[in-house]
């Protein structure tokens, strides 16, 4: 297959002759590994799965306590540490908690499952499937790559302010340590991308008691001070928001900025729902989780409440860690980092999860893929991946120096993702669950009043920091919408030049000697004769026994049933065409689903079976379609794109590659 071709190509560019609703790959390899288990349930006891959760999805959300409250304060923009305004932000926490996370992630949107995957391109596909090839469907298909490139911004930031943060407690328990709070930093940031080769089954392990005694931890920390103020939990009344609204308009519109770091990894909480399933989700969220969290934040605003005004002012520049006792900081300290390291390592395997998802759907081409487990499927390493974010982490700390900094550049990719999601879940009422205008309308409104005010209070975060994961993301969409278009483009091309594979195979049977064995032609696809095929027949002037034409398509599906896996059609003199189905959560290993299985005239041996590829070189060219600047970035891409035989499982030793130019 062509090296351009070697990606899948995603929803809205598919071939003339594709199958609706679904991708095309070419010989490409299925990179990495379905990013969790293979079969469509969740295995394991609901309690377990509950406890699970605990340690893989909510550690993004759950270390927000350690800076976001802190933040709406000592910020960009201060605020007045009296009762009127720590009333104020701990009601927006909890409402923002609330209808955000409660009800928008966790209520409505996990009920929009792809055959129970959750996250942007779960639901992307879902609602493409259903417009078809319409321009809305092209439309949403945008909305989703822009949230995915979106992502990637976050994922740099995350560790970094996560860690950073926890660190920074160091220097309540002793000031003297303020010069090593970076180094020490940066340290323990190498070392955790540095771990991702060798896998996450081991640590993982640990996860879950690590964070549930983090999560206790903070409501027991939490409770210590709410009952020597318990009054602070007026704020649960709306009224309070309300009122720091009235008194304050521009500075409670721009402490949204901070306020909404307490719900940064909502997201991930859709996108890690085929971990899991919803329900164990459900009562990891509402029956443990939210009440340790809110119980912290609560117990942060009786602290300062509690204090005189120097005293106020003093706690707040770290008032996590002075929930505790001075006896117990250095402990809490390293508590915090040891749950930091934990959330950064969960948002760095959703980097890799959603990659080889972009991957499989046709907007990122081939990287280089590791299976780090031989019993969880979802254990994958993508090293280029791996270490543009962990160079990306070390330039963000350098350049930003503390979590303060840092907070000012989080929260517009959170939030544009968040937002994104609102414009995703309108649609999908609409197309999917059918609601009416009446029903649609205030819920839909709601949130994008909601998401909307939090993404332009965020927006003016933008020149103190906010630029940074704005420009990750708008690198990455120009990435991820170059390779999807050239593909388009290249199948274009070859398909104006097809020749119908019936018509060859008669031509070609009397015209060629044939040789004993099986050829396996990897196609783009599924019309027309591989380049590869016309290259043989002209250089070697020979044909195998049988002769399959094989392309491989990727569904809007997470996986495909067995019975629908493979698709047939014999066309003559020992010719077949073959279709493989994959979901976009599937390993594409040709090799494996080939061994077991009786078809196209018998059964297939990897050592009497030939696999020929078509490796082509673009030619940027002035024709209508991509500015040329973004034809050269496609073809360096497609230089770089990972092997085809690595990405199919093929075995190295049954390959032969055969290149020829095209323009497009």
């Amino acid at each position: 297959m062509d090296d351009a071709s070697r990606g899948s190509a995603g929803a809205g560019s598919r071939p003339e002759g594709a199958q609706a609703g679904t991708s095309i790959v070419d010989p490409l390899p299925g990179t990495g590994e379905a990013l969790v288990q293979g079969s469509h349930g969740h295995g394991g006891s609901l309690g377990k799965l509950a406890i699970g959760a605990i340690g893989v999805v909510f550690g993004d959300i759950g270390t927000s306590p350690i800076y976001a409250f802190r933040e709406t304060f000592v910020g960009p923009h201060p605020l007045a540490i009296d009762e009127l305004h720590i009333l104020g932000v701990v009601s927006l926490i909890f409402w923002s908690m609330t209808l955000v996370v409660s009800v928008q992630y966790v209520g409505i949107l996990m009920r929009a499952d792809n055959k129970g995957q959750g996250g942007s391109l779960a639901l992307v596909a879902l609602i493409s499937g259903k417009l078809r090839n319409t321009r809305a469907s092209g439309l949403v298909v945008l909305l989703g790559v822009f949230a995915t490139a979106l992502f990637y911004g976050d994922s740099m930031i995350t560790p970094a302010v996560s860690v950073l943060s926890a660190v920074e407690g160091l220097t309540v328990v002793e000031a003297r340590l303020t010069p090593l709070v970076l180094p020490i930093a940066l340290v323990l940031l190498i070392a955790l991308f540095l771990i991702q080769k060798s896998g996450t089954a081991k640590v993982g392990a640990l996860f879950a008691p690590v964070m549930i005694v983090y999560f206790l931890v903070l409501a027991v920390l939490g409770v210590y001070h709410l009952v020597q103020l318990p009054h602070v939990l007026l704020a649960l009344n709306p009224w309070y928001a309300v009122q720091f609204f009235l008194t304050d308009k521009l500075l409670a519109f721009l402490a949204l900025g901070s306020v909404v770091l307490a719900v940064t990894g909502s997201e991930a909480l859709y996108s890690d729902m085929g971990h899991f399933g919803r329900g164990p989700m459900r009562i990891s969220w509402f029956g443990f989780v939210m009440p340790c969290l809110l119980l912290n934040y609560f117990g942060q605003a009786a602290m300062i409440l509690g204090l005189d005004d120097a005293g106020a002012a003093e706690a707040m520049r770290n008032p996590f860690f002075n929930l505790a006792p001075e006896t117990l900081r250095l402990p809490l300290v390293i508590l915090a980092t040891c749950a930091t390291f934990i959330a950064s390592q969960a948002v760095i395997s959703g980097a890799f999860s959603i990659t080889h998802q972009a991957m499989q759907l046709g907007f990122i081409p081939r990287l280089s893929t590791r299976h780090t487990s031989e019993h969880e499927v979802g254990q994958i390493y993508i090293p280029f991946v791996n270490f543009a974010l962990m160079w990306g982490v070390i330039v963000l700390v350098l350049i930003f120096q503390n979590s303060s900094n840092l907070a000012s550049a989080y929260g517009i990719a959170v939030t544009g993702a968040m937002l994104i999601d609102t414009c995703l879940m309108t649609v999908l009422f609409v197309v999917l669950w059918r609601w009416p205008l009446w029903a649609t309308i205030p819920v839909a409104l709601l949130f994008f009043i909601v998401d909307g005010t939090y993404f332009a209070a965020n927006a003016a975060k933008i020149t103190d920091g906010g630029w940074f994961p704005l420009l990750i993301g708008f690198i990455a969409f120009t990435l991820l919408t170059t390779w999807n278009k050239g593909r388009m483009l290249m199948r274009q091309r070859m398909t104006e030049a097809a020749l119908p594979l019936n018509v060859f195979a008669k031509s070609a049977h009397g015209s060629a000697a044939r040789v004993p064995g099986t050829a396996i032609f990897m196609a783009s696809t599924n019309v027309g004769v591989p380049s590869a095929l016309l290259h043989n027949i002209k250089h070697n002037k020979v044909l195998h026994e049988r002769v399959v034409v094989l392309t491989v398509e990727v569904q809007d599906v997470p996986w495909v049933e067995p019975t629908e896996r493979f698709s047939v059609q014999a066309l003559g003199e020992g010719f077949y065409r073959l279709t493989l189905r994959y979901g976009f959560m599937e390993e594409t290993d040709i090799p494996a689903a080939l061994a077991h299985t009786e078809i196209c005239g018998g059964r297939f041996e990897m050592m009497k079976t030939s696999f020929f590829l078509s490796r082509q070189t673009l030619l940027p060219s002035a024709k209508p379609g991509m500015a040329i600047w973004r034809e050269k970035l496609f073809a360096w891409m497609m230089r770089n794109a990972a092997s085809a035989m690595e990405f199919f499982r093929l075995p190295t030793n049954r390959v032969v590659e055969l290149g020829s130019q095209l323009e497009i």
